[in-house]
Formats: C-alpha cells, sequence, structure tokens
C-alpha cells in the first residue's frame, strides 16, 4: 500500500513544526554549551545554606586506627553555630557511643545544647574525648567519660550502671561507635576482620541497649547510627554495609518490640561524612576526594548530621515517630 501524501497546507504544516522543533533543540545546544563553560568555573560543591562547608580536594592524609581527630589536619565542624537550643531535651540524660569525635560528639554537643546531661563512652581516644566534655560543659551541661570496648557485655552493663549511678536515671541511648575497614575484595576480607566489624557494629548496639533497656521508661528513646551503606552497600565496604544493614533491621524489629512500652527506637542512615573513621580507613589519595561522588559532589560536615539526631531525641519533635531509619545522605535517590 502506497503512503497515503500530505496535502499542501499539511506538508506546510509539518515543515513548520519540524523547524520549531529545529530551533529548540538548537538554541538548547546553545544553552548547554553556555553551560558547560559556566560550570567549569563554578566550583562543584553544592551550598544549601549561609554556612559554607568544606568541600574536595580534602587534605591527603591516613590515620592510624582507632582515628584521632585531633590530628586531622582539616578539623570536622560540628558546633553548628546556627543551631539554637530551645529546651527540647531539657533535664533528660543521654548515653553516646562514641562520642569522642565525628557524629557522636557533634551530637553530645547539641544534645546538651537542649538541655542535656550527656555520658560518653569511647574507646582509648582520650584527647578527643577530654576535647568533647569541654565542649558539653561550655554548653552550661555535664559530661561523664567513660572508656571501654562495645564489644564487651560487660563493659556495656558497666557503662550503663556508671551513667545512671552519677545521673540518677538514662533517658536516650544512642548507639554509634562503628569500626570501618575497607577489603578490594571478598578474597581479601578474613574471618578476623568480619569479626571485628560484626562484633562492634552489631554485637556492640545489642550488648549497649540490652544493658540500657532495664532503666529506660516511657518517654524514653533509642537512636541507632546506620549508613547509606547500609541502604545501596558498598563494593570495597561488604562487612560494614552488612551490619549496617543488620543495624536498619534491628532498629524497625526493636521499635516493634518496645512500642507498647512507649519507647521509640529510630535510626539515622548518614552518607559520607567527614570524621575520623575515613581517614582512618582509606587511602590518602582517596580521601582528597571523598565525598565528592554525592548529589551535593561533598561529604556532609558532622553539624550537619546532629540536628537529626536532636529531632528523634526530642518528644516535642517526633513523639509520633519510631521504627524509620532517616536518611541523610547529600543525595536524592537514597
Amino acid at each position: 500500500m502506497s503512503p497515503i501524501k500530505p496535502n499542501t497546507s499539511q506538508n506546510e504544516s509539518a515543515k513548520a513544526t519540524a523547524q520549531t522543533q529545529l530551533d529548540i533543540q538548537q538554541q538548547q545546544d546553545k544553552k548547554d554549551t553556555s553551560d558547560k563553560k559556566t560550570l567549569k568555573k563554578q566550583t562543584q560543591a553544592v551550598q544549601t545554606s549561609s554556612v559554607r562547608q568544606p568541600q574536595p580536594p580534602f587534605p591527603s592524609q591516613h590515620l592510624k586506627k582507632p582515628g584521632v581527630e585531633a590530628q586531622m589536619e582539616l578539623k570536622p565542624k560540628f558546633m553548628a553555630q546556627a543551631y539554637k537550643g530551645s529546651g527540647k531535651l531539657e533535664g533528660l540524660t543521654a548515653l553516646i557511643t562514641g562520642a569522642d569525635s565525628g557524629i557522636g560528639r557533634a551530637v553530645a554537643v547539641l544534645f546538651a545544647r537542649e538541655g542535656a546531661d550527656v555520658a560518653i563512652l569511647y574507646l582509648n581516644e582520650h584527647v578527643d574525648a577530654e576535647e568533647t566534655r569541654r565542649y558539653v560543659q561550655a554548653e552550661g551541661r555535664q559530661c561523664l567519660l567513660m572508656a571501654g570496648d562495645v564489644k564487651d557485655e560487660a563493659v556495656a552493663r558497666d557503662i550503663v550502671k556508671k551513667t545512671v549511678e552519677e545521673f540518677g536515671k538514662l533517658d536516650i541511648l544512642v548507639n554509634n561507635a562503628a569500626f570501618q575497614e575497607h577489603a578490594n575484595s571478598l578474597e581479601d576480607l578474613t574471618e578476623e576482620h568480619f569479626d571485628e566489624t560484626l562484633r562492634t557494629n552489631v554485637y556492640g548496639y545489642f550488648h549497649m541497649t540490652k544493658a540500657a533497656l532495664p532503666y529506660l521508661k516511657r518517654g524514653s528513646c533509642i537512636i541507632n547510627t546506620g549508613s547509606v551503606t547500609g541502604l545501596q552497600g558498598s563494593a570495597k565496604l561488604l562487612d560494614y554495609s552488612a551490619t549496617k544493614g543488620a543495624i536498619h533491621a534491628f532498629t524497625k524489629a526493636l521499635a516493634s518490640n518496645l512500642m507498647e512500652k512507649g519507647i521509640r527506637v529510630n535510626a539515622v542512615a548518614p552518607g559520607p561524612v567527614w570524621t575520623p573513621l575515613n581517614p582512618a580507613d582509606k587511602k590518602s589519595e582517596e580521601i582528597e576526594k571523598f565525598g565528592a561522588n554525592t548529589d551535593m559532589k561533598r561529604p556532609a560536615q558532622p553539624e550537619e548530621l546532629s540536628p537529626a539526631y536532636v529531632f528523634l531525641a526530642s518528644a516535642v519533635c517526633s513523639s509520633y515517630i519510631s521504627g524509620i531509619v532517616l536518611p541523610v545522605t547529600g543525595s536524592v535517590d537514597t
């Protein structure tokens, strides 16, 4: 069958449409070329507030584990100067693991700014821990420092007991301590390495939660630190990703388990954050571009994570929220 030929009017209309489409294409091509030149001139990292956050390239540095914040060439930002406290946690007591530095330190500072006394469990980073205490006390609250390994169930019980003895109660538990070390392949991941990650990141949360539970009451809460790797995986963090996925599931299951007791359980899943954890894992040359693969083309600073913990800790903000994993990742498609 021969194709039906358009009449003159239809032919002219088609030509006009084709020309219109060509004009639109050419206009966009010019714009694309112009935008490409502009993007080359502009900084790549995205800033979303008046506070300008650091962006790649970062100092090339590799820290010895467990990673000391005081030794970082570019210090993480944790003070959240623009954040004004309003008594959201007034009179409460919080116990935070891994709060000597990084996210834990930033959370401790904001909890204190909101009126909470803070107990901190850390491994052996004494200099960092003392610095955190100084900042918590500067907010007008008390700070108890305790060193120990979250992998040890006896340590967890002792830490919780000392917290209650010091402050008379426990209202908020933040499980945050973690071990992270990359492995290029599954064959490179030894059982010792896997076991250390699992016992620190999963058993540590289990031990601390079990020890704290007898002291928690209706209105108390538990906040776990998950990770974007637990949502998406990470090629060179096979064990770490697995533990963070387990933490997310543990959070949801525990939230259901404790619902009738009125104890809320939630998690925050950070993307890349500028803390000692990462320079103590990645090669120095990899640290230079740390966080550049997020949509915001930069890592978060700890002060960009800590308000999420305040939100989940405060019943004023989140009394109707339990069992969520809140992604704070710097990307849209998490």
